[in-house]
């Protein structure tokens, strides 16, 4: 569960870094990283694609999802 945590936490990080305008702040970047993170874990196992082993692999797989759920919040923002 920490381990989930840690791991959205600095998914969502990145993915503000990498959203254009900064993301919604560190905060909630985590939050949505966070979600994100099952999010991507989710989907890369229904479509049953393996990008990485590791830490890495969930890092990326948490970095995808935050940037869908900042993508999908963002849509709903406008």
């Amino acid at each position: 569960m920490l381990y989930s945590i840690i791991i959205g936490g600095l998914a969502g990080w990145l993915a503000g870094n990498l959203m254009k305008g900064g993301g919604y702040g560190l905060l909630k970047n985590i939050i949505l990283g966070i979600i994100g993170g099952l999010l991507g874990g989710w989907l890369f196992n229904k479509l049953g694609v393996s990008i990485l082993n590791g830490i890495l692999g969930d890092l990326l797989e948490g970095v995808i999802g935050a940037v869908i759920i900042m993508s999908i919040a963002g849509a709903i923002k406008k």
